[in-house]
């Protein structure tokens, strides 16, 4: 069973529950408290490498390791994972194929106090328009367990986005709930609109659910843990049966999880489709709930913008 946990906690100790295979190579940019690769560091100390605060050379040092047949990951802040090491990320890991996993976390708003220099609404956009990445957002501590044993089982470059705050473990009280790369797992089923979420916002859409239920309103309930290769079968599926999308994400609407679902709607079945995400500005210092709030990222809005939706049918 899952726990209330950040995904930041759960991936530290998925990682040292897979991790006995000697070709795994973890490295961190000085940061393994906060990332939660300590917990390998500590198991496994021989496959471990403290890079410093020089996050370039820690994933060309990752590159290296892949190139001579190691499953290397590489870890450290998303703001940093997807925005300072991009170059390397792009032309040193992704073209030639390499197998390095970039584990980027505290990504979104819910970094909190921190503030808008670290709070990465950019990460899933940079990171699913490099060819060939796969970009995974795992909701709770039960499906980053399962996405990182896939992680670690498929061949190629992966961005693997964690938080920082404690969330609900939600997945494991779903009996048909199964984890696969590149699946979307419809949670709840409905018929008159649906609502695809990732990351923390998964929780909240399954409390808009509930919100619009009450008002009548049958909503469907999209866990979309992996947003390239995005599931075009479960969209195209989604329209075509409810004929409204929502999409929520802890993320900038611009380039992320919503316009990904979008490319595959616009190209099949094109249905009205409203977004709830951070609206194209930077955060501020603030608690996590205050800025969930502050920037619309609850289930009351999901709820509304769903009405939104069904109304433009």
């Amino acid at each position: 069973m899952g726990e209330n946990i950040s995904t930041r906690e759960a991936y530290g100790r998925a990682l040292v529950e897979f991790g006995g295979d000697e070709k795994i190579y973890v490295f961190d940019a000085d940061l393994k408290k906060c990332t939660m690769s300590m917990y390998f560091a500590e198991k496994y100390p021989e496959r471990f490498f403290n890079i410093g605060i020089a996050e370039a050379n820690m994933v060309d040092i990752g590159a290296g390791f892949a190139a001579c047949g190691a499953t290397a990951l590489v870890h450290t802040f998303a703001i940093f994972a997807s925005g300072r090491v991009y170059d390397q990320v792009r032309n040193d890991v992704a073209y030639p194929g390499l197998n390095v996993k970039v584990i980027g976390s505290h990504a979104g708003l819910t970094v909190g106090e921190d503030g808008a220099t670290h709070q990465c609404i950019e990460d899933i956009s940079l990171m699913r328009t490099i060819p060939g990445m796969t970009v995974i957002v795992p909701c709770d501590s039960n499906e980053v367990r399962l996405a990182t044993k896939a992680m670690l089982d498929y061949n190629g470059p992966c961005y693997f986005r964690t938080g920082r705050p404690a969330v609900e473990c939600v997945t494991d009280s779903f009996a048909d709930y199964k984890f696969e790369i590149g699946k979307g797992v419809q949670l709840v089923d409905g018929k008159d609109v649906t609502i695809i979420a990732c990351g923390l916002m998964v929780q909240e859409a399954l409390k808009a659910q509930k919100l619009l239920e009450a008002e009548g309103i049958s909503a469907r309930v999209i866990d979309m843990h992996t947003i390239k290769p995005i599931d075009r079968e479960i969209i195209v599926k989604a329209a075509r049966e409810t004929g409204a999308i929502v999409t929520a994400e802890e993320h900038n609407v611009v380039g992320g999880l919503g316009a990904a679902v979008s490319e595959v709607v616009v190209q099949t079945e094109n249905v009205p489709m409203e977004f709830v995400g951070v609206e194209d500005k930077f955060g501020h210092s603030a608690a996590p709930k205050v800025l969930l709030e502050a920037y619309g990222l609850t289930p009351e809005n999901i709820a509304a913008k769903a009405k939104k939706a069904i109304s433009r049918k």
